[in-house]
């Protein structure tokens, strides 16, 4: 391509499908460890966990540690990966989940067996956090990983740290990789959402955009949480999801903030992809009723750094940790957090 034309979404396809493949071919003898970490019982494997509390002025943000082993002091720190909820679950809700007789879905459990200091927290209004009168919008997400951020680099002993956000929770990690990043390693954003343009999804929500804009809290049921596997597309989930994790989230109560609905469905775009700087992985599922490929191919176009991966799940919708098809998540995951800082011929 000469230097003055601009790419084609065709061009974009290439390039993107080059990088995939080329870290998709890294990353293969990596398979047998992800076999292995999934392939543990839960609660039978000697994962070690720990709770902690951040403090953002006057709200206490629960947050959740996972690793091999319990912590000692002067031992070798381990790579941090941080976990970054969405709207409508919280940190455990999303990355922690036990399934009895329906498989491994915690992220968490998976990659502290394969060598991860992992954590994640309840945004405030979530879980076990502070609620308060706020709406915890994208804005709000971002003080609370800077609270976040004292705690990690007090118990890890390290200052940089890799971020997996999931739909807001990517606009989340992605917005305090801008306001922070030189604590941002590498970044992994799936269902990310750029301008909303042609999503259907966010399309049938702006229409309660004056709700949100209203109310600091909506809805959350069983019935709304069943949906999350059934909307983009029934058959890429297990649908007895929708009922262990409405057991975990409903005993924080009915209901979630609206602040990442309003940014979503008013507020777009609420990250400047420009103001990346860190190596970044976007993922995206196949049927994913939020995010547009087109959209967020926009915004892989638009990263500055060249370390960058563009991925579609096949088989997968909007939420990518829970698909069926979520051991390729984890592969390209893996490969991703551990791509040499640089390849020589």
């Amino acid at each position: 391509m000469a230097h003055d034309e601009a790419p084609t979404r065709r061009d974009l396809f290439k390039s993107a499908s080059l990088g995939i493949g080329l870290g998709a071919a890294l990353a293969a003898p990596l398979l047998p460890r992800i076999a292995e970490a999934a392939a543990m019982v839960p609660g039978t494997d000697p994962v070690w966990y720990g709770e902690y509390w951040a403090e953002k002025g006057p709200v206490r943000l629960a947050m959740y540690r996972k690793r091999k082993t319990a912590p000692r002091a002067g031992e070798k720190p381990l790579p941090v990966l941080f976990l970054v909820h969405g709207s409508s679950l919280s940190g455990r809700g999303s990355f922690d989940i036990t399934a009895p007789g329906i498989g491994e879905y915690s992220l968490m459990n998976v990659f502290a067996r394969l060598g991860y200091d992992v954590w994640t927290m309840d945004h405030e209004g979530y879980g076990r956090s502070t609620q308060t009168a706020g709406n915890s919008d994208i804005a709000s997400g971002v003080e609370d990983l800077k609270a976040a951020s004292i705690v990690l680099a007090r118990e890890t002993r390290q200052s940089k740290y890799s971020f997996f956000g999931e739909s807001s929770g990517a606009l989340r990690a992605a917005a305090f990789a801008v306001a922070r990043p030189e604590a941002a390693e590498r970044l992994m954003l799936a269902a990310l959402t750029y301008t909303g343009k042609d999503s259907p999804t966010l399309g049938k929500r702006a229409e309660d955009t004056e709700y949100f804009r209203t109310h600091n809290r909506r809805k959350r049921d069983l019935a709304m949480i069943r949906s999350i596997f059934t909307r983009d597309k029934p058959g890429t989930s297990d649908p007895r999801l929708g009922d262990v994790i409405a057991k975990y989230e409903l005993q924080f109560g009915d209901s979630v903030p609206t602040g990442t609905y309003l940014d979503m469905t008013a507020n777009l775009p609420v990250v400047d992809p420009t103001k990346v700087s860190a190596p970044v992985m976007i993922l995206r599922g196949e049927y994913d009723g939020i995010a547009s490929e087109a959209d967020v191919l926009d915004f892989f176009q638009h990263l500055p750094n060249s370390e960058r991966e563009f991925v579609v799940l096949a088989g997968a919708a909007h939420s990518v940790v829970f698909s069926n098809t979520r051991r390729q998540l984890w592969h390209v995951m893996e490969g991703f957090l551990t791509m040499p800082a640089g390849l020589s011929a």
